[in-house]
């Protein structure tokens, strides 16, 4: 019964997509996320676009499985993520009053080739990553609900959301965006308002709630969230994308509304782990299989269908940037609706491959990919803020010394990086590694600088 409800609904969000698709494809849209007529998105477009864009379904399970773990101080470390749009909004003012286009153009102004070249080569892990991890989260849906691996579904998901995303690049994402983030709403709003409402919901309990391993972890985390949330939004692509298609007052503004509105919803959505920590529900399936046995059916496929619309929309957008990283960054493919739509095959299919891999654990992706960048912290800071001039060699021991510790997390248990790590829980790891990397940038990045 549930599978089929859920087929249905997910069905329906497909023709909605396709519905939304922009009729006509052009270079300028693909590209550039322009409207038909030339026009740049509106400001609630904007907003909607960059908050469904970044409420993925990866992110909504880390919000509940941190919540269910180490309680309110697990939901809160990862939201304190979404403080990325007020870094990231800041830094897209800054580069704008600079009059830089994007954060390549930048880079490239700076420290030539070399800024551009390390800087998309995190981007396009980062975009990978993306696909990768939104498609596992479709897999372990289909496989607490349907059985087996899910890989099927991931398939049928990976060529659905390849086929309007290659239809019109990055104006088919964000038009796309607005209506699958009014389903999301929707969806989820009725869930969380079921969830307050029931019997044996206490909103005292889930704001001082431990978790099942106790909070300690959880505000080391929020520690490490405090240290990369400056660069991490420079990082992100899809962020960066849409910080340069509107008016400068425009922009800043979605920037503040999708602030408020994501961390709202990665705040409830961290309700439903913190919940099932609290009543003594046992972990099943990413949570998964636990809130099939927790909640009514009709509130289960609610929030199924809230990580599938989140899936689904991220995944457009992934794609519409690396197809823009790859033709109008790199140069490595024509700019045309032909060369766009063969990147967004290669990054889907690299992505569908990857969850194969056997790696479920949410969010290393995060924890990598957010030390990798890193170094942009002490060059955006001492370069774009203090507008002080820094030499290459700098830059590239910043940038040497973030991929060395997004290499010691993702290797942490091997010989060679376990000898060097303190003996703890892995979080406890990680925040000595972002420390690390930044006082070892800072210093290379200050030791380089001069007055511009």
């Amino acid at each position: 019964m549930t599978a089929t409800i859920l087929i249905t609904i997910f069905a329906l969000i497909v023709v909605l997509s396709l519905v939304a698709a922009p009729r006509r494809a052009t270079v300028n849209g693909f590209f550039g996320g322009l409207s038909d007529g030339g026009s740049a998105p509106g400001l609630w477009m904007l907003v909607l676009s960059q908050v469904t864009t970044w409420i993925f379904a990866r992110s909504l399970m880390n919000a509940a499985i941190l919540g269910y773990y180490y309680g309110i101080a697990g939901t809160l470390a990862y939201a304190a993520y979404y403080g990325s749009f007020l870094t990231g909004g800041f830094i897209v003012s800054r580069l704008r009053a600079g009059g830089a286009s994007s954060v390549q153009d930048w880079l490239g102004a700076q420290f030539g080739s070399t800024g551009t070249t390390s800087y998309n080569v995190v981007i396009g892990l980062r975009l990978l990553s993306e696909v990768f991890a939104n498609l596992l989260v479709v897999g372990l849906i289909a496989g607490a609900v349907l059985g087996g691996s899910g890989t099927t579904a991931i398939l049928v998901v990976a060529v659905l959301g390849l086929a309007y995303s290659a239809w019109g690049g990055l104006s088919a994402a964000l038009r796309t965006d607005v209506v699958q983030m009014v389903v999301f709403l929707i969806a989820f709003g009725a869930a969380f308002i079921a969830l307050i409402v029931s019997p044996g919901f206490d909103l005292g309990a889930v704001l001082t709630a431990p978790g099942t391993a106790g909070a300690y972890n959880g505000w080391v985390l929020l520690a490490v969230a405090a240290l990369q949330v400056f660069s991490y939004p420079a990082h992100d692509p899809v962020m960066m994308d849409r910080g340069f298609i509107a008016d400068e007052d425009t922009t800043r503004r979605s920037f503040l509304h999708a602030f408020w509105l994501s961390t709202f919803c990665i705040i409830g959505f961290g309700f439903f782990g913190i919940h099932a920590s609290l009543i003594g529900a046992e972990y099943e399936s990413e949570l998964i299989g636990t809130w099939g046995i927790m909640f009514p059916t009709w509130i289960f496929v609610l929030l199924l269908v809230s990580l599938l619309v989140s899936a689904m929309s991220t995944l457009d957008s992934a794609l519409a940037s690396a197809s823009r990283l790859v033709v109008e960054e790199l140069r490595l493919a024509p700019r045309t609706l032909a060369g766009g739509r063969a990147v967004m095959v290669v990054f889907m299919l690299a992505g569908a491959v990857l969850t194969l891999w056997g790696n479920k654990t949410l969010f290393d992706a995060v924890a990598v990919s957010g030390t990798a960048s890193m170094f942009l912290s002490p060059v955006l800071i001492v370069g774009l803020i203090m507008g002080r001039k820094i030499a290459v060699w700098s830059y590239m021991v910043a940038f040497a010394a973030a991929i060395l510790g997004a290499l010691a997390y993702f290797g942490r248990a091997w010989p060679s990086f376990a000898a060097f790590l303190p003996e703890g829980h892995k979080y406890e790891q990680l925040l000595v590694i972002c420390v690390v990397v930044l006082v070892v940038g800072f210093a290379a990045v200050l030791a380089g600088a001069r007055k511009g």
